[in-house]
C-alpha cells in the first residue's frame, strides 16, 4: 500500500512538471541584419516583422487578472551576432506613470519594465535587467537560494521615450553580459516583468503562480536563436584616485592607480580580479556601542566583495569583512612600554574570484585574496624610542565551492574555506556539505548542512563541527518549518566567517498563514508564530526557550503596518554574558513587543514609525526598556528626495558583565540611553548625474549603579563582596560618533564613472555618562575633525569594442 502511494505521488509530480512546461509561452525570434538604434524610437527595420509578446497577466497583488485596457504591454525581440535587443511599448496614461530619478539599482517610487534571461533555461540562474521611465537602470543576478543580487553589475544600453499613450523602452544586451553554451540552436528562458507603482500591481508575460515554487519555474522561452557564439568576455576597469586627508593639524595625500578586470575563461566561467584595490569611497559603517559578549559585524561596502559572490556565500561561511579586517596578533609589552599605534585594518594587496556553471548545472567557484604584513608601533615612555611588532603576517584567504543543481529547484554543495597566515600565527580551515532539496511539486523543502572546522595554533589543532537539519512546507496559504541546529564547543569559523557562539543544540518550529489574493480591505496579509527550545550540546543542559508571534499587512491605500511579540518563560540560562567558559547568568520571564507603521511612499510626504518595549517579570528586578522611532520622507520632486530618521532607546535596570576583579566576575546594574539622528538625501540632475548626502550621529550613555555584583556559581548575583565603582576602572560610558558623506557621481559613459566624495568624522568616548545630549555634542565638536576628500575615475574598456575599432581603422 505504501509503495503504491509513493508511485502515485511520483506520477503526480511528473504530471505537474509536464503541465508547467506545456503552459510555457514561446516567443519566436528572428535575426536582424541591421541593429536597431537604441533611442526609444521604434522606427527601425528590425522591429517590422518581429513577433510581439503580449497578454501580460497579473500575479500581485491579485493573481490572473488582465491589465486595464489602457495599460497593455507589447514587447518585440531580435538579435544579431553581437547582442540581443528588446523594444517594449508600455501603454499607460502619462499622469499615472510614476517617475523618480535615482542612481543605478535603486528602484525608488517609480514604474519599471524588466527583462529576465536564462540562457541555460534551467530555472535557477537568471540575469535581470530593469529600466525605469527616468532612464535609470538596474540589474541583478537571481537564484532561488540567494534571491536577487543587485550588487551584480553589467554594462548594457537602454533608452526611454515618454509618449502620449505611455512610454517606450529599447534595450541592447551584449552577449558579454550573459553566459551561454556554444550551440548551433539555442532556447533561452525568458520573462518580462512590468510594475505599476501607483497601485503596486505587477504583471508578467508568462503567468506566475506565487503560491509555490521559485519564480524561475514560470519563465517562458525564446525559440530560434541560431549561430551565435559566446564572445571573448574580457573587460578592463582601469582607475585612478586621489585622497586628501587632514586630522588634528596633520595633512596627508595619497594617489592610487589600479585595475579591475573581468575575463571569460570559457563559455560559462569568469575571472574577476582587482589589482592594487582602492576602497577609499566605501560607505561608513553604522557603529553602535556594543555591551554584549559578541563581536559587532557590519555589511560589506566594497563592490568587489559584494558582486558575484552567490556561490561563495553558500553555507554562510564567508564574511568578506574578514579580508582586510582587524589584525589577529597580540602585542607583548615590555617594562615602560605602551602601544603608540595599533592599526584597525589590514591592507588588501589583491583579490580574485573565478566562478561559473557548466551546461549540466555544476557551479564551480574559487576565491583568493592576499593581505600584507601589518605592524603595531610600540613606544618606550622613558626615552621615546619606538619599535615595530608584527600583529598580522602576510595572509592568504581562499574559498573553493562545488554546487550541483538538479530538478530545477534543488542543489547539493561542497565548500571549503581556508586562511593561512605566514609564521607562528593562527590558521583556519572549514569544510561543509550542504543539501537544499525541494520536491518536484514545489511543496516541501529539506535543508541539511554539516560543517567541520580546524584551527591550527602554536599549542595544537582544534577540530569542531556543526549541523543543520530542517523540513519546511513552502507552498500554499498555510506553511510550517521544523529545524534542529547543533554545534560542539570547538566549532569555530571566525577566520573567514562568523559564528557568534557555539556549543548549542537548538530546536525550532514555526507556522504561518498568508494571502495571495486581495480581500475587500487588504492587498496582503501575513501572520506567523514560532517556538524555540535551546540546550547546550555538552553538557546537554537546558538554557532557555521562547515563544512569539508577528503579523504584517498592506491595505488598499498602500499603507503597511505590523506587530510582533516575544516571550521567554521561566528561567533563562545565559552562558555567554559572563565571558567565562562554564559560567552562566540567570534571568527570568523576558518579554518584548514592537509595533510599526509605514505610509504610502508614493506620496509627497510619507512616514515610518515604530514603538516597542521589553522587560522582565522577575522578583527583585525592576527592569524596563522602551524605544520609538520616527522617519519622515519628503519627495520634493522627481529629482529630490530627503529622508530623516530619529531613533530613541531607553533602558532602565539592565544588568550585565562589567569586568573581572581578583578572579571574580563583576556585573553591574545600568541605565542606558541612546539617540540616533540620521539624514539621507539625493538630487539627481538626470539618470547620469547625482548628488548624495548621508549623515549619522549616534550617541549613547551608560550609567552604572554604585553598588556592583559578583556572579555566583549558581548563576545569580550577589553584593556580599561589597564592590563599588571606585574599586574598578570607571565603567560609565559616554559614546558619541558623527559621520557625514557628501558625494557627486557622473556616469559619463556606459560602465565609466567619475565620483567625488567629501567625508568628515568625529568620535568621542569618555566616562562622563551624566552629561546631556546637548553638552555631549558640544564636547564632541571640541574633538579634532577628520576631513577626507577623494576623487576617483573608473573607465570601462571592452576588448570586443577595441577589436572592432582596430578593424575599422584597418579598413579605412
Amino acid at each position: 500500500m505504501k509503495t503504491n502511494l509513493l508511485w502515485v505521488l511520483f506520477f503526480l509530480g511528473v504530471l505537474t512538471i509536464q503541465a508547467q512546461n506545456k503552459d510555457k509561452k514561446q516567443l519566436h525570434i528572428q535575426r536582424t541584419e541591421t541593429a536597431p538604434k537604441i533611442d526609444g524610437v521604434l522606427d527601425d527595420v528590425a522591429w517590422v516583422n518581429a513577433e510581439a509578446a503580449t497578454d501580460f497577466v497579473q500575479f500581485r497583488p491579485d493573481v490572473g487578472n488582465a491589465p486595464k485596457d489602457y495599460q497593455t504591454t507589447q514587447v518585440k525581440v531580435t538579435y544579431d551576432d553581437h547582442a540581443i535587443y528588446f523594444a517594449a511599448y508600455l501603454y499607460d496614461h502619462p499622469d499615472e506613470i510614476m517617475k523618480q530619478f535615482n542612481q543605478r539599482d535603486n528602484f525608488g517610487q517609480q514604474d519599471f519594465f524588466g527583462v529576465v534571461l536564462n540562457p541555460n533555461n534551467d530555472a535557477q540562474n537568471d540575469a535581470e535587467f530593469f529600466v525605469f521611465p527616468t532612464g535609470n537602470q538596474a540589474d541583478a543576478s537571481y537564484s532561488p537560494y540567494n534571491g536577487e543580487d543587485f550588487s551584480w553589475n553589467s554594462v548594457w544600453d537602454s533608452a526611454v521615450k515618454l509618449v502620449d499613450d505611455g512610454w517606450i523602452v529599447e534595450i541592447k544586451i551584449p552577449y558579454r553580459c550573459l553566459r551561454f553554451a556554444n550551440k548551433e540552436v539555442q532556447t533561452w528562458g525568458l520573462q518580462f516583468h512590468r510594475h505599476f507603482r501607483t497601485t503596486r500591481e505587477q504583471y508578467t508575460w508568462n503567468p506566475v503562480d506565487p503560491t509555490k515554487g521559485n519564480i524561475g519555474l514560470y519563465h517562458g522561452e525564446i525559440i530560434g536563436i541560431e549561430n551565435i557564439s559566446p564572445p571573448t568576455r574580457l573587460s578592463f576597469y582601469p582607475f585612478a584616485s586621489t585622497i586628501l586627508e587632514s586630522y588634528d593639524g596633520e595633512f596627508e595625500d595619497t594617489y592610487n592607480i589600479g585595475l579591475d578586470l573581468k575575463y571569460g575563461i570559457s563559455e560559462n566561467f569568469t575571472l574577476d580580479a582587482t589589482l592594487i584595490p582602492d576602497f577609499s569611497q566605501a560607505a561608513f559603517d553604522d557603529v553602535v556601542l556594543n555591551l554584549g559578549p559578541f563581536e559587532q559585524t557590519f555589511a560589506e561596502q566594497r563592490q568587489f566583495f559584494t558582486e558575484g559572490v552567490d556561490l561563495f556565500n553558500k553555507g554562510n561561511l564567508f564574511y568578506s569583512r574578514r579580508v582586510g579586517g582587524a589584525p589577529v596578533g597580540n602585542v607583548e609589552l615590555e617594562e615602560n612600554e605602551q602601544i603608540r599605534e595599533y592599526p584597525t585594518k589590514i591592507k588588501t594587496l589583491n583579490a580574485l574570484k573565478v566562478s561559473g556553471r557548466t551546461k549540466k548545472g555544476l557551479g564551480i567557484g574559487v576565491f583568493n585574496a592576499i593581505t600584507e604584513k601589518t605592524y603595531a608601533t610600540i613606544e618606550n615612555v622613558l626615552n621615546g624610542e619606538t619599535r615595530k611588532e608584527l600583529i598580522e603576517p602576510l595572509a592568504n584567504y581562499n574559498i573553493f565551492v562545488l554546487d550541483q543543481q538538479f530538478n530545477k529547484n534543488s542543489t547539493v554543495s561542497l565548500i571549503n574555506t581556508n586562511v593561512t597566515r605566514n609564521g607562528h600565527f593562527r590558521d583556519g580551515n572549514v569544510t561543509a556539505g550542504l543539501l537544499n532539496y525541494t520536491n518536484k511539486s514545489n511543496t516541501y523543502n529539506v535543508d541539511a548542512q554539516f560543517k567541520m572546522s580546524n584551527i591550527n595554533e602554536e599549542d595544537g589543532t582544534k577540530t569542531g563541527w556543526s549541523s543543520i537539519l530542517g523540513i519546511s512546507e513552502i507552498s500554499g496559504n498555510y506553511r510550517f518549518s521544523l529545524y534542529n541546529t547543533m554545534a560542539d564547543d570547538d566549532f569555530d569559523i571566525n577566520d573567514l566567517g562568523v559564528n557568534l557562539r557555539n556549543n548549542y543544540n537548538n530546536f525550532s518550529a514555526d507556522a504561518s498563514y498568508r494571502i495571495f489574493e486581495p480581500t475587500e480591505k487588504l492587498n496582503n496579509f501575513y501572520v506567523g508564530v514560532w517556538a524555540n527550545y535551546n540546550r547546550l550540546y555538552d553538557p546537554g543542559t537546558y538554557t532557555g526557550m521562547n515563544l512569539g508571534a508577528s503579523f504584517n499587512a498592506t491595505n488598499k491605500k498602500i499603507n503597511s503596518y505590523g506587530a510582533n511579540i516575544n516571550f521567554e518563560p521561566g528561567k533563562q540560562y545565559d552562558y555567554f554574558e559572563a565571558r567565562t567558559k562554564g559560567k552562566y547568568f540567570i534571568y527570568e520571564n523576558w518579554y518584548n513587543f514592537n509595533l510599526w507603521y509605514s505610509s504610502n511612499y508614493n506620496k509627497t510626504f510619507a512616514l515610518d514609525t515604530n514603538f516597542g518595549g521589553a522587560g522582565l517579570i522577575e522578583t527583585g528586578r525592576d527592569m524596563f526598556n522602551y524605544w520609538f522611532g520616527v522617519s519622515p520622507r519628503f519627495k520634493l520632486s522627481d529629482r529630490l528626495l530627503i529622508v530623516y530618521d530619529f531613533q530613541f532607546d531607553n533602558v532602565n535596570g539592565d544588568r550585565g558583565y562589567t569586568t573581572k576583579y581578583q578572579e571574580e566576575i563583576v556585573f553591574g546594574q545600568r541605565d542606558q540611553r541612546t539617540i540616533v539622528n540620521s539624514l539621507s538625501g539625493s538630487y539627481n540632475f538626470n539618470a547620469y548625474h547625482a548628488l548624495t548626502l548621508t549623515f549619522r550621529n549616534y550617541w549613547s550613555t551608560v550609567n552604572y549603579n554604585d553598588e556592583l555584583f559578583t556572579l555566583q556559581d549558581n548563576g545569580h548575583l550577589s553584593k556580599e563582596l561589597g564592590l563599588r565603582k571606585s574599586d574598578i576602572n570607571d565603567p560609565d560610558i559616554n559614546f558619541n560618533t558623527w559621520n557625514l558623506d557628501f558625494g557627486y557621481s557622473w556616469q559619463f559613459a556606459p560602465g565609466s564613472q567619475l565620483s567625488a566624495l567629501y567625508r568628515n568624522q568625529l568620535f568621542s568616548y569618555t566616562s562622563e555618562s551624566l552629561k546631556t545630549y546637548g553638552r555631549s555634542m558640544k564636547d564632541l565638536f571640541d574633538e579634532p575633525f577628520q576631513h577626507v576628500f577623494s576623487l576617483k575615475l573608473i573607465y570601462f574598456i571592452d576588448y570586443n569594442d577595441l577589436k572592432q575599432a582596430f578593424k575599422k581603422n584597418e579598413n579605412s
